[in-house]
């Protein structure tokens, strides 16, 4: 004992030190505790709705269903698209009162569910009702009634792309390029969800397959982009020809050749001497092959890297990834084919949706959404969603040109058939080729409109018709009609 005292008596800086020591040591532990319950926290406002929502996750939705009666789904300005009744017996059934008009978008909540339905499961099976009705439904035992779901989608244009649409197979979809908000999704062959349970063995049967209408063509559909492509392939020679693109020159003679190989204009057109505007607005494949020959392949690698191709972003209904297939040891024909949109390039509806928007938007990327908020069965705001950038993309002088470029194309080109529809436009058509018989393609057509001020941005595939301008140019002319004047 007394050569301890001797110790600490000869070394009176050990006791402190050893103290420090256990202080960083716990202050140490104390940062990491903190820190894991900081990301637990954010964890939980990040993604616990998306953990929630998870199929993976169908017992505790099952147990809210158990307690609680399903929310309504609703539009902008509250119509009922998804309810649920309650039969004489005390059955719930899930009613849609538009039908087919909504398929896709909203979905169905049996089977595994889909669209909305399955993408904001777990917001219509949770209740936020009153304490009072919820004591009194206790004791009651009594159902909770679910928070509704008002979504952003706009009922006049859902209608108007899907009587645009008409019987052809394809896809329409609607957002406003400023916030992301989708205001029209429609997607044929279509189905009625009030009759999925009667029809499920139908429609998952190997004799439907072909029919394929449980697919939502707008964000699971994917098709060779053709002509909208071109507007990559622009914006790739834009980045390295900035100061010199307006000098660009090309004489079209129908046809380009390349090291022996050999792509058409269109039906063999003409185009004669066109700049770059002109061969934009007038679709011509000869000289966009030369445009985006002439481009590094890493500028284009890139920039649609950018636009997310072959990468996947958020949203709540099942979708496919765009993809661009091109890399270094990619052959001249395959570039050639690439840079007007054929080759093995394959996009979504979506995703063309959002390119056009990003252009509308001043080169801001917007997420898409389809919920502005929930509410409880009292009409009391639960939960807002608001508009979130994804990505500048763009700098304002390429936006400015690709606007440029664009209304040319309503104004003296392939789309000319809605220059005088009382409103301006901006758009893209294309006319993208698929499988191996000759003349097989289908119609595209992408735009903003108005052009001063965009508030609306379409995207329109009709697989199979033939030139964008011809069927699917009508299809957005009847949703910017119901826009502006119904």
């Amino acid at each position: 004992m007394n050569k301890m005292k001797k110790e600490v008596k000869d070394n009176p800086k050990k006791q402190p030190r050893n103290n420090r020591e256990i202080l960083i040591l716990t202050y140490f532990f104390l940062a990491i505790f903190v820190a894991f319950i900081g990301y637990l926290i954010y964890f939980q406002a990040a993604h616990g709705e998306d953990m929630a929502n998870s199929p993976y996750n169908r017992r505790r939705q099952n147990q809210l269903a158990q307690k609680v009666v399903r929310g309504q789904i609703m539009d902008a300005d509250g119509e009922v698209l998804a309810k649920t009744e309650i039969d004489d017996e005390g059955n719930e059934v899930r009613v849609y009162p538009y039908g087919n008009l909504f398929s896709h978008v909203v979905g169905y909540s049996m089977n595994g569910g889909s669209g909305l339905e399955a993408g904001y499961n777990i917001r219509l099976l949770k209740s936020h009702a009153s304490i009072f009705d919820r004591v009194q439904n206790l004791l009651s035992g009594t159902k909770n009634i679910g928070d509704n779901m008002v979504t952003t989608l706009d009922r006049r244009l859902q209608e108007a792309a899907y009587y645009g649409l008409g019987d052809s197979r394809g896809a329409v979809v609607v957002m406003n390029p400023k916030t992301g908000a989708v205001l029209a999704m429609v997607s044929k062959p279509d189905y009625d969800p009030n009759e999925i349970g009667e029809l499920w063995d139908y429609y998952t049967s190997e004799d439907s397959q072909g029919d394929s209408s449980l697919l939502n063509r707008a964000t699971q559909g994917l098709y060779p982009p053709g002509s909208v492509f071109k507007v990559m392939t622009a914006l790739a020679y834009l980045r390295e020809n900035d100061d010199k693109y307006e000098d660009y020159l090309y004489e079209c003679t129908g046809s380009i050749n390349i090291d022996g190989e050999v792509i058409n204009c269109y039906h063999n057109e003409k185009h004669g001497t066109v700049d770059m505007k002109h061969a934009f607005a007038e679709s011509c494949n000869s000289a966009f092959v030369d445009i985006g020959y002439h481009v590094d392949k890493q500028t284009l690698i890139r920039l649609c890297k950018s636009f997310y191709f072959n990468s996947k972003f958020k949203l709540p209904l099942a979708f496919s990834k765009s993809s661009l297939a091109i890399s270094r040891a990619t052959t001249t024909y395959q570039i050639m084919q690439t840079v007007i949109g054929q080759g093995e390039t394959l996009v979504t509806p979506m995703h063309m949706a959002m390119m056009i928007s990003t252009i509308a938007n001043d080169g801001k990327m917007m997420q898409p959404y389809f919920v502005d908020h929930i509410e409880n069965d009292a009409g009391t705001t639960i939960k807002t969603y608001k508009p979130k950038q994804m990505d500048l993309l763009l700098t304002t002088r390429e936006t400015e040109i690709m606007k440029e470029f664009m209304t040319a194309v309503v104004q003296e080109g392939t789309a000319t058939s809605l220059r005088n529809s009382g409103y301006t436009v901006a758009g893209k058509t294309g006319s993208a080729e698929y499988g191996t018989k000759k003349g097989s393609s289908h119609s595209w057509f992408i735009c903003f409109s108005p052009v001063e001020d965009p508030q609306i941005a379409i995207s329109v595939i009709v697989e199979g018709a033939g030139e964008g301008s011809a069927y699917a140019v009508p299809v957005a002319k009847n949703i910017l009609d119901a826009y502006y004047y119904d």
